[in-house]
């Protein structure tokens, strides 16, 4: 019995891999960012959050397997539409400000991205510089 299950478990694992979503990694060119503070300030946000959050993502190996590929798609695609600093000048709305608030309560980066990127986890003192530069750059 144990044995069926962990074939059948495979059998779907390989057919997952043929669903078309989340295969298609689209960086688009960067139109326009913000008017960083600073270049460290767009360091620091590129190292902690702009894989998610700008037209410059990293798209790892485990980014090609589902179920994996389907979470991150999806996660890149939500958090590019809510606030994108590659289309700067193209948003409706400034949500700087909210990144600002998001990185202060420990809300962003999250858990899961931490998890499978441990340079994204900033020091006291990073983060510190982070908040001050995000807080320059788009006001608090």
């Amino acid at each position: 019995m144990k044995t069926k299950i962990l074939i059948s478990c495979l059998i779907l694992l390989v057919a997952i891999q043929f669903v078309p979503y989340g295969k298609n990694y689209v960086n688009p060119q960067v139109v326009a960012e913000p008017q960083w503070d600073s270049p460290e300030t767009r360091a620091l946000f590129m190292k902690t959050c702009g894989d998610c959050h700008s037209y410059e993502t990293k798209w790892p190996w485990y980014s090609k397997v589902a179920p994996v590929s389907w979470l991150i798609t999806s996660d890149v695609n939500e958090a590019r539409q809510y606030f994108n600093v590659s289309t700067w000048q193209h948003q409706e709305r400034n949500n700087g400000k909210d990144a600002v608030y998001e990185l202060r309560e420990g809300k962003m980066p999250p858990l899961r991205y931490l998890a499978a990127h441990p340079e994204a986890r900033l020091g006291e003192q990073e983060k510190a510089a982070l908040l001050k530069g995000l807080s320059s750059t788009f006001g608090h």
